[in-house]
């Protein structure tokens, strides 16, 4: 059964320019991502024509500086952007999130020339990036890495092996975290590496339980050579580099996780409205209703919390810790949606024919990817109570 297109959430949003955004967004994801999601999923298809159509919509770079080709959004807005491409296909929402996140240690730390010379053809020329912090051996330890980069002329080789890469073998950009200098934390660089450069490989993608349509595949660089113009900030800044990234791309799971929470709801009221019982449709019946009640409360409740975050962000204040939390309750929240979702469908939701199932199998992913659930327990934990072992 093909994927119902997904229902308008009413949205606060800041300014007409943002309600005309999302009133596009919602109709490419109307005419050109729901109707063929769950075909494509099954398939293990990547839809690459949708991200041309993103990125000529101007939709790869909405946070990003309009001087390079950004849109110049607020987090505000970029992250409802994310929630509702999610809801429609969670690769689609997933995909746009990780090229953000891969665009960010250029937006951020790049100089002057650097962004002119790459910005405009990530943001808006139809490129797509991969982010590659983890290594088979360092997952939630990523200061543990080993992929090195060592100098040579006015150049710099790495060599390495990168693990869990969405777009792994399809991106035409790698930002690479690799260990220049001591162990640790601080000698570690980031590098911005050509999907093309000779050495640079992906192994076949890991079959994996949802999410099909998404690539995920080691990348091996086997003396890739880059020319220390394409090093993004100090030498040593990478993990510094790194966890700043991930404090935003944490947001835009968390957005990811309340699409697919959302879709997941507005399966389970649908089928509850049409499947009758005992003389009576199921969604007559209390304890039905109040999965229903909670399922939505919860959905909004995690909204509210990555726009809380977003909001601070946008005001130039702190906001990692508020992005560990949303981060933590929207992919629970995603997960437990999902999951109802399925019982409340039943037999059904078991089933291929409906969409709970997939839903269900993407939420897992969320809880796990750009830091486990755990970790982002630990970040917060961090901020309330200072370090370990004081």
């Amino acid at each position: 059964m093909p994927d119902r297109a997904p229902q308008p959430v009413d949205r606060q949003l800041p300014t007409d320019e943002a309600r005309d955004l999302i009133s596009l967004v919602r109709d490419i994801a109307q005419r050109e991502i729901a109707p063929s999601a769950a075909e494509e999923e099954d398939a293990g298809r990547f839809p690459r024509e949708v991200f041309t159509l993103l990125s000529d919509s101007g939709l790869l770079g909405l946070p990003y500086d309009a001087e390079y080709g950004g849109g110049e959004q607020p987090y505000e807005v970029y992250l409802q952007v994310l929630e509702e491409l999610a809801a429609a296909r969670l690769t689609v929402g997933l995909g746009v999130s990780v090229h953000t996140l891969a665009s960010y240690a250029l937006a951020a730390y790049g100089n002057k020339e650097q962004q002119a010379e790459h910005l405009p053809a990530m943001l808006g020329g139809g490129l797509l990036g991969a982010y590659c912090l983890s290594e088979p051996a360092s997952g939630s330890d990523a200061a543990s890495l080993r992929t090195k980069a060592v100098r040579d002329g006015d150049g710099w080789v790495l060599t390495g092996t990168k693990a869990w890469i969405t777009h792994g073998g399809i991106a035409d950009f790698y930002t690479v975290m690799a260990r220049t200098g001591e162990e640790g934390p601080r000698g570690i660089t980031a590098f911005l590496v050509p999907g093309d450069a000779e050495g640079l490989s992906a192994a076949v993608p890991e079959k994996k339980m949802g999410l099909k349509g998404s690539p995920t595949a080691q990348v091996h660089l086997d003396g890739v050579r880059v020319p220390d113009a394409r090093r993004l900030g100090d030498e040593g800044q990478g993990f510094a580099i790194a966890l700043s990234a991930l404090d935003s791309g944490r947001l835009g799971i968390a957005a990811c996780a309340i699409g697919v929470a959302q879709a997941a709801l507005d399966e389970a009221v649908s089928y509850a409205a049409d499947r009758r019982q005992f003389g009576k449709p199921i969604s007559d019946f209390q304890g039905l209703r109040f999965m229903l009640a909670d399922m939505a409360t919860q959905i909004e409740a995690g909204r509210a919390l990555y726009l809380t975050a977003a909001r601070l962000r946008d005001a130039g204040l702190p906001f990692a810790k508020q992005a560990a939390m949303a981060k933590l309750h929207c992919t629970d929240t995603a997960m437990r949606a999902t999951t109802d979702a399925v019982q409340i469908l039943g037999g059904y939701g078991y089933t291929a024919d409906f969409p709970a199932e997939r839903y269900m199998r993407e939420a897992k992913v969320l809880q796990i990817v750009e830091g486990t659930n755990q970790i982002q327990r630990m970040v917060i934990a961090r901020h309330l109570a200072g370090p370990e072992g004081r």
